[in-house]
């Protein structure tokens, strides 16, 4: 939502706004002009307004909803703007269960170095792209495509991507058959004279793929010569991943990777078949994925203190939390690894929790937190806990145990820090603060400044909140 009140932004529009909690992007865009409140209550909507978008997490008896309904407003929902707004570019749509925010980066970071200019609008910020969106001067569009509520089924994109295709947001999907339903309804939508470029050997993309979708299809792959996109096994040296690159039968190129992983070398692949789609140079792709960093909270190195490094990952699924720690075992080999977690739904969790219990055995210690809501309903928080997956994780004979309250766990784990030790924070709600206060703790004892926000605990970093807004801090 933050990336799509920019670009409305930039495009000449008024935007005002509200959130449930305070966070730099909203300072960000205080900054730029917008007028954020932190009340969703009604009373800051104008009868004048001439559209309002809402999230999909915005449910029917949100009072702001209510106010502009009552007016008469017209509201749409963020991926009917976005659909939108794709609809007069080139429109470049990244979906999959997992990853796509850095193959939206990466492709956008491609197009942006060949000198296109792209606009581009991702589930995150990208300080190699200057924020989370941008509107560029250039035909192409590329936006993160997200299958929560058939989001993605309002873009109409002449080059889609699928990444992967599991399990996940089942508050709203009846079952799997559902998500590879949306999915192939995704594929169908791809220009006929485009391109879908998808991963080869998942089983549910290949469920998902019609026989007759209209446009080409390119695979992408990590060792399988019958994918159209090849790489050979990263070699890790240097802080960057190597490897070949072929395209059909031909040696396509070397490559380096700026960011650990081998799930990251498959999301540069499909980066790269986008790149010679759009018929980039070799060499400028080659350049701008080695000096590629990443997204913020996408294995985010936050500082190394006293010899312990600190690192912040939005991973939530258990084959994310399973592939990132597999990444740092491999990037900090011999060195101790601590992961500290926040579940992140009820729903999620519950329907998860013995993969979540097995994907934490790369770590050497677990710390589970609360877990974070989002739109999960009074049964769903009463029906698991934190607990059950501590219990279950024990039972996978995973080290782990359990803090209750966000603000109590880094003075919990930091007593037990030693130099050499690698800590991640992971999660997509706001496990982050504890990463920002291990890492004041290591520098010196200095807590995050707390001030009171509507009855609550608002954190800080460079500014304070008030009950109406955002205010910066001189």
């Amino acid at each position: 939502m933050s990336g799509m009140a920019k670009v409305l932004m930039k495009g000449g529009c008024i935007v005002h706004g509200s959130d449930m909690q305070p966070s730099q992007s909203l300072l960000h865009l205080e900054e730029l002009g917008a007028k954020i409140t932190l009340r969703q209550d009604g009373s800051w909507l104008s009868p004048q307004a001439r559209l309002v978008v809402i999230s999909a997490a915005v449910q029917e008896d949100n009072p702001d909803l209510k106010k502009a309904k009552g007016f008469g407003l017209q509201v749409i929902k963020y991926a009917q703007m976005l659909g939108s707004l794709m609809g007069d570019k080139v429109g470049i749509a990244v979906s999959g269960t997992h990853g796509k925010t850095t193959t939206t980066a990466m492709v956008a970071t491609l197009l942006k170095e060949a000198g296109e200019d792209p606009s581009f609008v991702i589930g995150g910020e990208v300080p190699g792209l200057g924020g989370s969106s941008g509107l560029g001067s250039s035909k192409y569009f590329v936006a993160e495509a997200c299958e929560y509520d058939r989001s993605f089924l309002h873009m109409r994109p002449q080059v889609g991507i699928i990444t992967n295709i599991e399990e996940d947001h089942l508050d709203y999907y009846k079952d799997l058959e559902g998500v590879i339903g949306a999915f192939r309804n995704f594929a169908q939508g791809v220009s006929r004279n485009g391109l879908l470029v998808v991963a080869h050997g998942d089983v549910n993309i290949m469920k998902a793929i019609p026989q007759d979708v209209p446009c080409n299809v390119e695979t992408f792959s990590i060792g399988s010569a019958s994918s159209s996109w090849r790489a050979t096994p990263p070699v890790r040296g240097g802080g960057l991943n190597s490897f070949k690159v072929y395209y059909k039968e031909d040696h396509y190129g070397d490559f380096a990777l700026g960011v650990p992983g081998s799930h990251n070398v498959k999301n540069a692949l499909a980066a790269i078949a986008v790149g010679h789609w759009a018929g980039l140079p070799k060499e400028i792709m080659q350049k701008a994925l080695k000096e590629f960093r990443g997204a913020n909270r996408r294995f985010q190195m936050l500082d190394t203190v006293r010899g312990v490094t600190v690192i912040d990952d939005y991973g939530h699924h258990p084959t994310e939390v399973c592939a990132t720690l597999q990444a740092a075992r491999e990037h900090f080999q011999g060195r101790k690894l601590w992961c500290i977690f926040q579940p992140h739904q009820h729903t999620r969790t519950r329907f998860f929790l013995s993969r979540f219990a097995r994907a934490f055995r790369e770590a050497d210690e677990v710390v589970f937190t609360d877990i974070y809501p989002a739109r999960d309903s009074k049964e769903d928080m009463e029906s698991v806990s934190s607990v059950d997956l501590l219990k279950e994780a024990q039972r996978e004979e995973v080290r782990a145990l359990y803090v209750s309250g966000l603000d109590n766990v880094a003075s919990e784990v930091y007593p037990r820090l030693r130099e050499g030790d690698v800590v991640m924070t992971m999660g997509a709600g706001d496990v982050w603060k504890v990463g920002v206060e291990l890492v004041s703790l290591l520098r010196g004892g200095i807590r995050l400044r707390r001030t009171g926000v509507g009855g609550s605990t608002a954190w800080q970093r460079n500014g304070h909140y008030d009950g109406q807004g955002l205010k910066r801090q001189n």
